[in-house]
């Protein structure tokens, strides 16, 4: 047996051998690649600045926003800023570039288009769309931005496509803050549940898919679930442990031989799942993880629900999943309050997929394509992760509607191509990940925009005292003070 794994060592091994190959020319492939978002801009100086704050968003940086973006490209704090913040080109022509490239990669019939929300938090309240709402990044209710995105997931990888800027009400009332933020006039409040169905609308015959997948933020809302079966889409969202429901497929009470037929109870889907007997259960493997096989437990019913008004809903499949409290794989996504709940052993996650299209039934899902289904759901999230900890993509500093919207298109069309060169390294590392990618292009990067010089350390130590100083000059300006000049000192 010990050979067995000495071979198994070997071969894991021999998949971590880097070839140079992998990183050759990736300075060229990053040109190469930017070419197309270049012709979506109409002036010059924009499509240098899109490559500029791309190989920003790539680099080393710890604060990938403008300001240290334009030093490590060696170009003025505003030029970059401008760029950014208030610059009004179109970021949409982008993303319909980004949309075609991850299609003709990822594209499978039977892909599945996620919806999920992202906070940002804030400490100001001057950024646009900031309040106190429910922080998914912390866990609780907190200052923050809400963007609102989806994603795709196919079996090769997953990316996330497009997103909306979830604008509050108290927001969209203000003509002051607008004003303050260069929130367009024609954008007025939208719930998140209408932006998600905007862009399924707007993306959803181009992008090929066979299910839409969603938190329970979204799953909770018969509105939102009915506008899918509308439109004819399959659906697994998530719905509260709250949700109330009645088990079709459980045994009808005896009828007593007057009045109407008796049937089965109204009962929270957390009431019904303790009385569930402990064999109904199904274990599957959900896929490979870092630590293990990723496995959950599986379980799934014939149900009504409840709509607004205590009115009786459609026939949907509940969906129940649970895994050991003990299991420190991080397979689910960071749910809210009332999303999950848990006993002494397990922690469990609640679903509703249609049972009917408009014209048909559908066939009952199997449990290995839930399965696979539900787990699109963390995959967004992970693509959350990488845009966040390998592309700056919380790292901005821009209060404007257009800084926001700028910053979020670029920073998903830097992971698209780390993704690209992920998938070519891998061909000769398959061990290769995207976090080792992002490293080695950083290290590249260095040698094309860090060129030591005296003459360049100048510039960059004359830039960041101007910044001082004027900072210093608008302070004392407040107080109606005249700022003194600092002292040269005289050489010993």
């Amino acid at each position: 047996m010990g050979g067995v794994w000495a071979s198994c060592q070997e071969e894991l091994l021999s998949d971590c051998v880097v070839s140079p190959h992998v990183f050759a020319h990736m300075i060229d492939r990053l040109c190469d690649f930017v070419v197309p978002y270049q012709h979506c801009l109409a002036t010059e100086a924009d499509t240098h600045n899109v490559h500029r704050y791309l190989a920003g968003l790539l680099s080393h940086l710890d604060r990938k926003n403008a300001e240290e973006i334009a030093a490590l490209v060696d170009v003025e704090r505003l030029v970059m800023q401008q760029f950014i913040g208030t610059a009004p080109w179109d970021h949409r022509p982008l993303i319909k570039v980004l949309v075609g490239e991850v299609i003709d990669r990822l594209g499978e019939p039977d892909g599945v288009i996620a919806f999920d929300p992202s906070s940002f938090p804030k400490r100001g309240t001057h950024s646009v769309g900031v309040k106190r709402q429910w922080c998914s990044h912390r866990g609780k209710v907190d200052n923050c931005q809400v963007g609102v995105y989806m994603g795709y997931v196919s079996r090769r990888d997953h990316a996330v496509l497009d997103f909306r800027l979830s604008l509050p009400q108290d927001w969209a009332r203000d003509h002051q803050r607008r004003q303050a933020c260069h929130v367009p006039e024609d954008v007025q409040y939208r719930t998140r549940h209408a932006q998600c169905l905007e862009m399924l609308d707007m993306w959803g015959e181009q992008v090929p898919h066979g299910w839409v997948v969603g938190d329970d933020e979204l799953g909770r809302h018969t509105q939102f679930r009915q506008q899918l079966r509308a439109r004819g889409e399959r659906y697994v969202l998530g719905v509260p442990c709250t949700t109330t429901m009645r088990d079709l497929d459980a045994p009808w009470p005896p009828y007593q031989g007057r009045g109407r037929r008796p049937k089965p109870p109204w009962q929270s889907v957390t009431a019904w799942r303790t009385a569930l007997h402990p064999d109904g259960w199904t274990r599957l493997t959900v896929r490979d993880g870092e630590k293990g096989p990723v496995e959950i437990e599986m379980i799934t019913r014939r149900v009504q629900t409840r709509l607004e008004r205590k009115r009786t809903g459609p026939e949907e499949w509940l969906v129940v999943t649970r895994r050991p409290l003990s299991d420190e794989n991080g397979w689910e996504a960071q749910a809210s309050r009332d999303a999950t709940d848990q006993d002494t052993r397990y922690r469990y996650h609640y679903y509703l997929t249609p049972t009917q299209a408009p014209e048909a039934e559908l066939e009952e899902p199997s449990l290995a394509e839930l399965a696979r289904v539900i787990k699109a759901e963390t995959c967004i999230e992970a693509s959350f992760k990488r845009g966040k900890s390998e592309a700056g993509m919380d790292a901005y500093q821009v209060r404007t509607w257009e800084g926001w919207h700028h910053h979020m298109a670029l920073s998903l069309i830097a992971v698209w191509f780390l993704i690209g060169e992920t998938h070519r390294g891998q061909q000769l590392t398959p061990a290769l990940t995207l976090p080792q990618v992002r490293y080695g292009l950083s290290v590249l990067l260095l040698e094309v925009f860090c060129t030591l010089t005296v003459a360049s350390i100048c510039r960059h130590v004359h830039r960041q005292l101007v910044r001082n100083e004027l900072a210093r000059f608008y302070h004392y300006r407040t107080r109606n003070c005249i700022p003194s000049r600092k002292l040269r000192r005289d050489i010993q």
